[in-house]
């Protein structure tokens, strides 16, 4: 028996040796490695700040595509570990973007802010198995507070609108303005095109088929129909407050609301038509039309005439006021106290890490199953969103964050339709993106607040 302990120390020992000589050399490589140069830097000094503890971090390791890593790297269990973490890390969060904006000192997405501050404020970052062998890779309180206070800069100088409460300035969201600068006369036409059943093929439907203004923005079906009752593959996504989105459709193929809006009319399945030649060729035959169109587009009619006037009406599809407008604006009593504790709770599930900005989403691609695969079954194009657009591998089954604005208006949910209620929702996100499960009321409450975000639409007024 004492032979048997003798040997267990003695491997013990060995190990603690290899050990502290393995987590040595790390401490000499990260050393080496912040002590070098970066190869640019801001003209700011709160940025060089920024990026030199990202840096000393390693942050860069897991967030972004990094060659420079350290020999062992590549021994075995180390790797497979090494592996697991930069695979999770920058499917999760790149950190590309946050580091340009540094060095060029300018803004960091709205996203990227919040998810920095979840991990900042939570001390999840960097992971304890990372630290274990990187000791001098833990955030220090005065570097986790330099962060914070660099989100909160960004927030108030890029993000901040004039008319928010000093005290939810540094919120991860926004109100949506009471209006944005549009040409009436432009506006007037899109209203016009946007319900004129001759952008289809056979004159039967037009773009507020899919879209109705008098029902949150979509048709409520699971997935859209066409022309001849054709059944689409995906989810219509409300029209309201689409021109606060970064980039339009679920995957981001158009780049604006103008070239949105030449996408359905074209489609096989959806309008259409066969060119813009035989729409404008029936749109020609209406004097009244042809008059007014003129009038403002001396060129006649065409298709990037067309849209443009559909874009800018659609620019007027927004819905201030919505209670948690108010709240954001600083009324209190806007919110119920369930509500309240809904937005708390909101936040601290990471559910703002992803819906943050005016309209709490719109503004960055995300991957379905990002803790734990999503039950799919048998994949679409469809399901592979993003990288049908990107053709990078890092965007398979990523979709556009949808907004949350009037979300108790627009059910089904997700970007298939086959999610019927809020409370499934929740459920299902918290499950699949977050990896974790709240009691009922936690989800009730979060639903609470979710209906808070129904807002008012007031149509533009005629010219």
């Amino acid at each position: 028996m004492s032979k048997i302990i003798k040997l267990g120390a003695a491997a013990f020992a060995v190990a603690a040796v290899c050990y502290a000589g393995l987590v040595g050399y790390v401490w000499h490589h990260d050393a080496q490695r912040a002590s070098a140069a970066p190869p640019e830097e801001s003209a700011s000094e709160v940025n060089n700040r920024v990026l030199s503890i990202l840096r000393e971090k390693g942050c860069d390791y897991c967030h972004t595509v990094s060659s420079d890593l350290p020999f062992y790297s590549s021994f075995p269990v180390a790797k497979q570990l090494m592996d697991y973490d930069m695979s999770l890390g920058y499917k999760s969060f790149s950190l590309s973007a946050v580091k340009e904006s540094l060095l060029k000192d300018g803004p960091a997405p709205q996203d990227d802010l919040a998810k920095l501050e979840w991990v900042m404020t939570h001390e999840t970052m960097p992971p304890t198995r990372y630290i274990a062998l990187h000791w001098a890779g833990k955030i220090s309180p005065q570097e986790r507070a330099d962060m914070l206070e660099w989100i909160k800069g960004q927030r108030l100088k890029y993000y901040t609108t004039p008319d928010m409460a000093e005290k939810r300035r540094n919120e991860p969201v926004q109100p949506i303005p009471h209006s944005l600068p549009v040409n009436a006369q432009k506006v007037a036409l899109g209203l016009r095109l946007y319900h004129d059943p001759r952008l289809s093929g056979d004159n039967s439907i037009s773009c507020a088929h899919c879209h109705q203004l008098g029902a949150g923005g979509v048709d409520g079906k699971k997935t859209s129909s066409g022309v001849r009752n054709q059944t689409g593959p995906i989810n219509a996504p409300t029209v309201f407050n689409a021109v606060f989105n970064i980039e339009q459709f679920w995957d981001g193929r158009a780049a604006t609301l103008q070239a949105q809006a030449g996408g359905p009319p074209l489609n096989p399945i959806e309008m259409a038509s066969d060119s813009w030649e035989q729409i404008i060729g029936k749109l020609s035959q209406d004097p009244v039309l042809t008059k007014d169109f003129t009038a403002v587009y001396p060129q006649g009619f065409s298709g990037e005439a067309i849209t443009d006037a559909i874009a800018e009406f659609e620019k007027t599809l927004i819905t201030p006021d919505a209670p948690f407008d108010k709240y954001l604006r600083g009324d209190d009593s806007a919110l119920t106290a369930q509500q309240k504790r809904g937005w708390q709770l909101f936040k601290e599930n990471k559910c703002a890490t992803c819906h943050s900005g005016m309209i709490l989403g719109g503004k960055s691609f995300e991957p379905l199953g990002l803790k734990k695969d999503f039950a799919f079954g048998a994949l679409t194009d469809t399901d592979i969103g993003r990288m049908n657009v990107t053709k990078a591998e890092r965007d398979r089954l990523r979709q556009k964050v949808p907004t949350l604005r009037n979300v108790a208006l627009t059910a089904p949910y997700f970007h298939r339709g086959d999610v019927q209620t809020l409370d499934e929702a929740v459920k299902l996100m918290l499950r699949y993106q977050v990896g974790a499960s709240l009691p009922q009321q936690d989800v009730d409450d979060i639903v609470a607040f979710l209906h808070t975000l129904n807002g008012v639409y007031t149509p533009y007024p005629a010219p």
